[in-house]
């Protein structure tokens, strides 16, 4: 038998297109004009039929290869004399010539005579080869969106193809006259617009033909494909294989690393959308859900341990305790946070060269200062001012106050990154917030930027919502520097974990009155306990030292963070 190589047939003016799925392995016996593999352009995904019979004998081409026309896909054992006309995509004749599916190279083409006056503007399906009646299945825009020449207005659905159509036109979307699951055609009318003068690109390629004769162009890989003895796509039921989602949808979850074929869609048909997309991804983020990849690795870091011994560390194994021979026992299963969190502590306290340094700072005059803001604000309040009625903690201070150092020792507010340190010049503070599900961290972005009142709502904003369950991985994510504070629980000092790949924790305990020699006497002050823990691999004795008596200082007399 010959051996042949399949190449990719004329995909229009792509320059390159990305390979999205493999539908074939070594061994496998295809047919003519059986899809090999998908790959997908900005605006519309596509499959790549073989233009032979044969079994495969070898793949080109992976995951993420980005090909082009011309570019071999695999190499084929000939099934006979089948393939002979065919063992060239290029030398194809009728079934390359047909315009098939490059909808967005023929309606982004070069746009036509601009129109001579602004006005009401009918924006309507350009060529999209030879389909009828495709299926509207999302709206990318509202009535009152303003639109550009190219924007994509809609995305439709063939057989073989998903693809979104662009807008002819710029101006503001004044009526919509399609709907999700409307049937469309080639110069169906889409959209109404309020053009501008000089907006209107190129009409559908039914007003003039030079369009149309260079979709024949365009598209023939989806040409071969559709004349395959492939069952009808089932609009009812979602496809097998490629994720049911728009180009759109697929970009936005390759860049957030989400596996689309582990998703369940709730848009029409059981097509995924952004939604989703972004639901789970909350959902892994905060635990409530696992991929494969994770559920995969589960069984070597499972539980609050990291693991069921220590084997993976070089460890002994975990002792096997039989709790019940000793007295009554109840098992209970951790907690959901603590589950999550259980493995990224262990992977710090281990990975992590930490080291703690206690002090105490004299937040006497900075309390005073605080208790008597909220009485102003409490009596504003009682005036009618609503925007008095944020109670300042001391945390918010110490935020700030913390802002102030991270400035004077950027090595604070860094990271590692392999032989390099990553210096940021932006200061989120993550803070612990302790809910009835565990302990959680909210990020304050731009702590820099706020004033102390601000703080202090947005504090309050973001502990109410860890409390109830509802912070989004965004507002978890981000920090370079945290605080956990154990507030009026109690405790004198403890040594935090730091969360990589942060290089530092601050962390607070109960202030409390305490006699403090002046040179005199002794004088009764409000000392506040602080545990600063601190990679070595970054930052040295010293300089953890100076950081806390500046820190220190700050507080004690707040008008230096204006210094």
């Amino acid at each position: 038998m010959a051996t042949l190589e399949i190449q990719v047939p004329d995909i229009g003016d792509f320059d390159e297109v990305s390979v999205i799925e493999l539908m074939v392995k070594v061994g496998d016996t295809v047919k003519a004009d059986q899809s090999l593999i998908t790959v997908e352009s900005d605006k519309a995904s596509m499959e790549i039929p073989s233009s032979a019979a044969g079994v495969v004998k070898e793949l080109k081409v992976k995951l993420g290869d980005k090909v082009k026309q011309g570019s071999v896909v695999l190499v084929l054992e000939a099934a006979g004399a089948a393939t002979a006309p065919v063992s060239e995509p290029k030398q194809a004749p009728a079934p390359v010539a047909p315009a098939q599916t490059a909808p967005v190279s023929v309606a982004t083409s070069a746009p036509a005579a601009a129109a001579a006056a602004s006005g009401p503007v009918d924006v309507r399906v350009p060529d999209i080869g030879d389909f009828k009646d495709v299926a509207v299945i999302e709206l990318m825009v509202k009535v009152g969106d303003t639109v550009k020449v190219d924007q994509s207005l809609i995305t439709v659905e063939s057989d073989k193809a998903s693809m979104e159509i662009p807008s002819s036109a710029a101006g503001v979307l004044k009526e919509l006259k399609v709907k999700v699951g409307d049937k469309v055609n080639i110069g169906d009318l889409l959209a109404v617009l309020e053009g501008t003068a000089g907006a209107v690109a190129a009409q559908p390629a039914s007003a003039a033909p030079a369009p149309v004769a260079g979709a024949a162009h365009v598209a023939a890989p989806v040409v071969t494909a559709t004349v395959a003895a492939a069952p009808a796509h089932n609009p009812t039921t979602a496809p097998v294989g490629l994720p049911h989602a728009s180009p759109s949808v697929r970009k936005f979850a390759r860049e957030l690393g989400v596996p689309l074929e582990e998703l369940k869609g709730t848009g029409t048909k059981g097509r995924i959308t952004q939604d989703d997309v972004q639901a789970f991804t909350k959902a892994v983020m905060s635990g409530a859900a696992q991929t494969k990849a994770q559920a995969a690795k589960a069984p070597a870091s499972s539980g609050a341990n990291g693991g069921s011994d220590g084997a993976a560390l070089g460890l002994i194994p975990w002792p096997k305790v039989d709790f019940a021979k000793f007295g009554p026992i109840e098992r209970k299963e951790l907690g959901r946070i603590k589950k999550i969190s259980g493995a990224n502590l262990l992977r710090n306290a281990i990975m992590i060269p930490a080291v703690t340094n206690h002090d105490d700072c004299d937040i006497t005059d900075l309390e005073a200062f605080r208790v008597s803001t909220n009485l102003e604000n409490e009596k504003a309040a009682k005036s009618g001012n609503s925007a008095s009625a944020v109670k300042v903690t001391m945390l918010a201070f110490l935020i700030k106050a913390c802002v102030s150092a991270l400035k004077k020792f950027p090595e604070f507010n860094s990271s590692l990154d392999g032989d390099a340190l990553v210096y940021k010049n932006y200061w989120h503070i993550g803070f612990a917030a302790d809910t009835p599900n565990g302990l959680m961290v909210p990020v304050l972005k731009d702590a820099d930027k706020k004033g102390v009142m601000q703080i202090s709502q947005e504090m309050g904003e973001l502990a109410k919502k860890a409390r109830e369950g509802k912070l989004s991985p965004a507002e978890m994510s981000g920090a370079t520097f945290t605080i956990s504070s154990l507030g009026g629980i109690g405790g004198r000092y403890f040594t935090p974990i730091i969360n990589a790949p942060e290089v530092a924790i601050l962390g607070v305990c109960k202030s409390q009155m305490e006699p403090v020699w002046d040179g005199k006497a002794f004088q009764p002050r409000l000392m506040l306990p602080l545990s600063l823990t601190w990679d070595h691999r970054v930052i040295d004795g010293a300089a953890a030292a100076r950081f806390n008596a500046y820190l220190g200082q700050i507080l004690a007399d707040f008008r230096r963070v204006l210094l």
